[in-house]
């Protein structure tokens, strides 16, 4: 039981460390960016031999160090976006008034590249995980994905509490795609897609032998997901 509460201690630490961290450099003066994106890039290359490394480790410490790979990579993704670097074609507010279709497409050009290097991140976990005995990074990075794509398109047709405040000045006109209603239609389908997968963990975390490893990515995997459902 104590290693149970440590995996998802040490998943929830991770993902509020590097939010902090984030948001602290994404606030620093814009001629720390290109530190702030060297140190990034190089933490990059180091996870991503990690991801290699630790694909065929079924130990205790092959499942953290996959897991936490992955999440440094998707902190690579998020730095780089919150910067200004990857970002996407559009730079500029959508116009009031503006709905539909057509602001959708507006708010995919803001972020395209940024949508395009997740899959490209994607592709490389996937070649690192599929099939290989540990495929905690592959399930790790899915999590994310699915955290990230949801909140986007939740705050998009409208939340009632909007995280504007983490948004850095030079990206201020993201925030004309932000929208604030009591509810949307997706809200309700990804909290229950989400607590669908929630309880499945769970229910095999249950049934799992105690303290293997397999069990641990299973917890480590959740404690995203529970953080997800709560954030939401």
């Amino acid at each position: 039981m104590v290693g149970y509460v440590a995996a998802v201690l040490f998943a929830l630490f991770v993902w509020w460390f590097s939010t902090g961290a984030l948001i602290y450099l994404n606030f620093r003066p814009q001629h720390t960016f290109k530190w702030s994106l060297l140190g990034a890039t190089a933490i990059l290359l180091a996870a991503v031999y990690a991801l290699f490394a630790s694909a065929a480790d079924t130990s205790l410490a092959g499942t953290y160090t996959a897991f936490t790979a992955t999440l440094l990579i998707w902190a690579w993704l998020e730095i780089t976006f919150y910067m200004g670097l990857v970002t996407g074609p559009r730079k500029i507010p959508c116009a009031p008034g503006c709905k539909g279709v057509r602001h959708f497409g507006h708010a995919l050009m803001a972020s395209l590249w940024h949508e395009l290097a997740i899959v490209a991140c994607g592709g490389v976990v996937w070649l690192a995980s599929y099939r290989a005995p540990n495929d905690i990074a592959l399930w790790t990075f899915a999590t994310l994905w699915w955290m990230h794509e949801s909140a986007r398109l939740n705050v998009f047709l409208g939340v009632p509490n909007l995280s504007e405040h983490i948004l850095p000045p030079h990206l201020a006109y993201l925030k004309s795609f932000f929208r604030q209603r009591p509810m949307n239609l997706l809200f309700p389908v990804s909290i229950t897609l989400s607590t669908a997968a929630f309880v499945m963990i769970a229910n095999t975390v249950a049934s799992a032998p105690a303290e293997s490893a397999a069990t641990h990515g299973l917890l480590l995997v959740g404690a995203l997901l529970g953080l997800a459902i709560l954030e939401h």
